[in-house]
């Protein structure tokens, strides 16, 4: 269930492997432990809040992670290191002229090799929904 909008009462960090994580325990950031009962299939988001059973709102953000950045400004060049980064099942992260996904020195060379630099970058790592994902997150 959505938090409503006024202030949150606590935060949750997570990185975006535990963000697709429906059942798990948790630590709030002010150090209380929780447990997180989602509906199958939920994504939590930067900026999503979770409504507790006793009425407690809280902010979910997105840790930051170690992330592979590729800036370019041809759209056309870009458009293709997706496909090809889509085409091996990597979830990416597009912004205007550039796109990251999680940092593997594997794709790093593949993408070096298609002629792209890679700059290492830490930040919160928010991957666009896959075509059959449900859109936005349940919250719950």
């Amino acid at each position: 269930m959505e938090g409503g909008g006024g202030a949150a009462h606590a935060t949750l960090t997570l990185p975006h492997a535990l963000r697709q994580r429906c059942r798990q325990r948790v630590r709030l950031d002010n150090g209380e432990e929780a447990g997180l009962y989602l509906p199958r299939g939920s994504r939590l988001r930067d900026g999503d809040r979770l409504l507790s059973a006793d009425g407690l709102v809280v902010e979910v953000r997105a840790a930051r992670e170690t992330v592979s950045r590729v800036s370019c400004a041809d759209a056309l060049a870009l458009a293709g290191l997706c496909y090809h980064l889509g085409n091996r099942h990597v979830e990416i992260q597009l912004g205007r002229g550039w796109v990251a996904y999680l940092r593997d020195p594997v794709l790093d060379g593949m993408v070096r090799g298609l002629g792209f630099e890679v700059d290492v970058a830490q930040q919160p790592f928010e991957p666009l929904p896959g075509a059959y994902h449900a859109g936005g997150a349940v919250h719950a």
